[in-house]
């Protein structure tokens, strides 16, 4: 076991490390007795009057099974995935070659890519692969400026077959809208979780398993910080994770913090996350790598969401179905 003194900015301090064994302990804490260990730090232990860091004390030892994400989805949790893509200005006029959404009759833009790469492997665990995919900071054909629009121009069927479909989708609505902006990210959060609060009723009702990701691509600094922070807040006791690829050159610092890996994000008002729903990359960090890596990096933490959620909610998996 190793001791840290916890820094919110991630650099812990090690105070110091104790080795034990499952056996050792069950031993020590029977009949409700007390376990101690000293936490020894060895860069002090050549000190003539040092004896430890401090003593650890076990007041209790329960061993418990903790399901794993495989097991959920044997039991039949669907996995609902969503993409939402940046259409702001920032992201240049899709006609010149410079454009983040340039169609490039050869190569795949890098928002293709990113869907592509992380849609390929989110679509095995959908089982009727329909994907609803939206857009936002377009000003559409009929002029108005949307935050939350279909790219199909469905908004009643908003669903794509497969990442195929989810990227012929993409490909035809650059050519129908104006990029316009600004970068307003939480209408599009605040959309999925309104379907995972759906979902997160049936669970009561029907003992449904249903679970949201949604992969958000975009090109520059969110402009709707605060409310965004209150949509992840309010999404983080949901069935959902968000997944967030900056895609360019910009800034993306402010998406970092929105990432709770170093520390418990909270909203405008100070009502912390649930749990850490987020999951944040940068493209330009996976160019040279390929896009099995890149979809290994960006859902390497939605499996321990799932399975937290569901913790919380004291929710076992569902037995896996007998095959006749």
């Amino acid at each position: 076991f190793d001791c840290y003194d916890y820094d919110s900015d991630g650099s812990h301090d090690f105070i110091g490390a104790f080795t034990t064994t499952l056996e050792d302990m069950e031993s020590k804490t029977q009949g409700g007795k007390e376990a101690q260990y000293p936490c020894i730090n060895p860069k002090k232990q050549s000190k003539k009057k040092y004896q430890n860091s401090g003593v650890i004390h076990l007041t209790e030892l329960k061993i418990f099974q903790r399901p794993s994400f495989l097991e959920f989805v044997y039991g039949g949790m669907q996995i609902n995935f969503t993409v939402g893509i940046d259409f702001t200005g920032s992201n240049g006029n899709p006609a010149n070659p410079t454009s983040l959404h340039y169609i490039n009759p050869y190569q795949p833009n890098e928002y293709m890519q990113a869907i592509q790469a992380v849609g390929n492997v989110c679509q095995d665990y959908d089982t009727d692969k329909l994907f609803p995919a939206l857009g936002f900071g377009a000003k559409l054909p009929d002029g108005q400026v949307s935050m939350e629009f279909a790219i199909n121009f469905n908004p009643s069927n908003p669903y794509c077959a497969g990442i195929a479909g989810v990227l012929e989708a993409y490909k035809a609505c650059i050519q129908r809208v104006t990029l316009y902006g600004p970068t307003n990210v939480a209408p599009i959060i605040y959309h999925v979780a309104r379907f995972a609060e759906q979902a997160q009723k049936e669970e009561a009702e029907k003992g449904a398993h249903a679970y949201f990701i949604l992969l958000l691509l975009t090109d520059g600094i969110i402009t709707d910080m605060d409310r965004t922070r209150d949509a992840i807040v309010y999404a983080s006791g949901l069935p959902m994770s968000l997944i967030i690829v900056g895609v360019g050159e910009a800034d993306f610092s402010d998406m970092n913090f929105l990432d709770g890996d170093n520390g418990t994000l909270k909203g405008a008002n100070g009502r912390p996350a649930l749990r850490d729903i987020v999951q944040f990359v940068p493209f330009r960090d996976f160019k040279k790598t390929t896009g099995a890596e890149l979809a290994r990096h960006v859902l390497a933490e939605v499996p321990q969401q799932v399975v937290q959620y569901y913790e919380i909610r004291k929710i076992p998996p569902k037995p896996r179905p007998t095959q006749t």
